[in-house]
């Protein structure tokens, strides 16, 4: 499945963690409700980075390939070999390590020391800072393309817009990516209702100095085992903020899904499938002065 649609729409250090305004909606529109609370979720996979690392999935290379394209909306092109790349929001390096696998000089921001700490496990020599996507802790035209992974939904639209901007060299591009839940199937909507967090489309907003932004997604399976379903579920910011009783609840429930839903029962691994909601927009190039 594959559809496509335009929208119009210092080198170190260390920074707070995702910044919100008081009250209300983010002035970028990402969010409704209460700001305290949005800002608990938000910072609350820091101490559940190894269930992180262990229950997320990984994305999809045709998804890679579409947001890296030297082609693109804007009709710039990414030249550079090897391209610079930061993962924005990298948390324990789901995406990191596919992009260092493709050759590509990486460096992964997060604002949680405990997310870090597991990327680094993982990938002890790539560059890794804390900081925000309103404070990144990079020199202005450092890179040529940000990535954010299942991070955009979190920030300050308004304050992290002209900040990744100010990272990027002329023409760079900013491309954002999050696995959701395909729950058109049956169980996977179960499992949805179970966790009280049913998937939705993003919203990709993004804005000047950008150019209009282009959308795609990409559905795929993931083949899964039991404690890794669990650990997906355990990874989710509203499932780590629950009391812990009624965190072992929630799990019994899913386990019990598991047990007897008939797509599920009697089985030890399980195809989840995912649709892969990608963005990408594009500075504009810097001007050739006529001579």
């Amino acid at each position: 499945m594959e559809n496509v649609y335009h929208a119009s729409t210092t080198n170190t250090g260390r920074a707070r963690l995702w910044t919100l305004p008081r009250t209300g909606r983010t002035s970028g529109g990402q969010y409704d409700g209460c700001v305290d609370d949005h800002a608990a979720h938000a910072n609350s996979f820091g101490p559940a980075a190894a269930i992180y690392e262990r229950g997320r999935p990984p994305y999809p290379d045709e998804a890679l390939d579409w947001l890296l394209s030297s082609a693109g909306p804007s009709g710039g092109a990414l030249t550079r070999t090897p391209l610079r790349v930061l993962d924005l929001g990298a948390g324990t390096g789901k995406l990191t390590r596919q992009l260092a696998a493709r050759g590509l000089e990486v460096t992964a921001v997060d604002p949680s020391d405990g997310m870090l700490a597991e990327l680094g496990r993982v990938l002890p020599d790539l560059p890794a800072l804390v900081g925000t996507a309103e404070g990144i802790p990079l020199r202005d035209h450092s890179v040529d393309v940000v990535l954010v992974a299942q991070a955009w939904h979190w920030v300050d639209v308004k304050l992290a817009v002209p900040e990744v901007a100010r990272v990027l060299s002329p023409g760079g591009r900013l491309g954002l990516i999050w696995n959701l839940r395909d729950e058109r199937e049956d169980w996977v909507r179960r499992l949805g209702e179970i966790i009280g967090s049913p998937e939705m489309h993003r919203r990709t907003a993004v804005g000047a100095p950008f150019g209009p932004a282009e959308i795609r997604e990409f559905g795929w399976t993931h083949r899964i085992g039991r404690a890794q379903i669990l650990d997906l579920v355990a990874s989710r910011s509203a499932v780590i903020l629950l009391p812990p009783a009624d965190r072992a609840a929630l799990l019994d429930r899913v386990r019990n899904l598991l047990d007897t839903h008939p797509a599920l029962a009697g089985r030890d691994e399980y195809d989840l499938p995912y649709v892969t909601q990608c963005a990408r927009a594009d500075l504009a190039p810097e001007p050739t002065t006529r001579r």
